[in-house]
């Protein structure tokens, strides 16, 4: 089984996410297709100082 990440240097990388998309925003230029929010932020940090718990719904992007 793989051990729970334990902090944020840990997160996700949402760019190497299915989820993550760059919006068109400039005040809000990273988005989560699964989570449905947009931020100034990259999404798996919002996550983790609004949780405290790192980004369950990564799911790695297929392809190259």
């Amino acid at each position: 089984m793989k051990q729970p990440l334990t902090g944020p240097s840990e997160r996700p990388r949402c760019v190497r996410c299915a989820h993550y998309f760059v919006t068109w925003r400039p005040a809000k230029p990273h988005g989560c297709r699964a989570m449905r929010f947009v931020s100034v932020l990259d999404p798996a940090l919002v996550v983790f100082q609004s949780s405290g718990m790192h980004c369950h719904l990564f799911k790695p992007k297929t392809g190259r």
